[in-house]
């Protein structure tokens, strides 16, 4: 039986991870909603919600069938691999190597794009159908592994799609009711939290499947995510100095 120290992060991984995914979907969506009319812009977020969801089920059932050591192992890689990825990037934004992202410039860029293929033809815009549709699916797909990693290693995958669910309710919800892009959204900040969860995962589950005896068993889940959130805050005060040790170097 999985306990509160698997579910528990595994729900709060799945659900910041599609959090960020869906802000970002959410901003072309609504784009394309102003520029090409909202029955595109929904019609093509639905349709491609629902294929994610097809592949969740069946790559879900499809992965149960392979032996639990191996799965954990070549899991705990990806989400490692994944969860440094968004880490190092949070952590560079945080200590201003890199621009933070911004929706209201994504937002004007695509609104501007979407204008430029003229007038709405037809009961349902194919231009701005095909646009929402790519844009929920492209973002949708890192959230669809995220969720089949975490919940297959977890061994409860139930709890990963939950917590992708619950985001994606709260995402649209606040759309719908403010009808422009999240710029208020610390996303940076999420990316930074998922980056921790991920690669704590990732390093504990890639142990499981090489056989390491955890101290603590699932609550060495803890200690990881701990230990990933002190170096990465060690990291960004190492950054920060760097940083200006140059811009001192460069007015010199």
């Amino acid at each position: 039986m999985t306990g509160w120290t698997q579910s528990g992060p595994a729900i709060g991984a799945s659900f910041l991870s599609s959090a960020v995914e869906f802000v970002e979907a959410l901003t072309i969506v609504l784009a394309v909603g102003v520029t090409r009319g909202w029955r595109a812009a929904w019609i093509g977020a639905i349709s491609a919600a629902a294929l994610l969801t097809g592949l969740v089920v069946f790559f879900g059932k499809a992965l149960e069938q392979i032996p639990l050591a191996t799965l954990q192992l070549v899991v705990g890689l990806f989400l490692l691999l994944f969860g440094m990825r968004w880490l190092r990037k949070a952590v560079l934004r945080s200590a201003g190597v890199i621009s933070l992202h911004d929706e209201s410039r994504v937002f004007a860029e695509e609104t501007q794009m979407l204008k430029t293929f003229g007038a709405v033809h037809g009961l349902i815009d194919l231009v701005g159908f095909m646009a929402a549709f790519k844009a929920v699916l492209l973002e949708g797909l890192e959230v669809v592994f995220i969720v089949i990693a975490v919940g297959t290693a977890a061994k409860n995958l139930p709890a990963a799609s939950a917590g992708a669910l619950a985001a994606g309710v709260v995402v649209v919800l606040i759309g719908v009711m403010v009808r422009r892009p999240l710029t208020r959204v610390p996303e940076n900040s999420l990316k930074f939290s998922v980056g921790v969860l991920l690669s704590a995962f990732g390093t504990f589950w890639t142990g499981e499947g090489l056989h390491i005896a955890w101290p603590g068993e699932n609550w060495a889940i803890l200690g990881l995510i701990g230990a990933f959130l002190s170096v990465a805050w060690l990291s960004i005060r190492i950054a920060r100095q760097n940083s200006a040790l140059q811009a001192g170097r460069t007015q010199s």
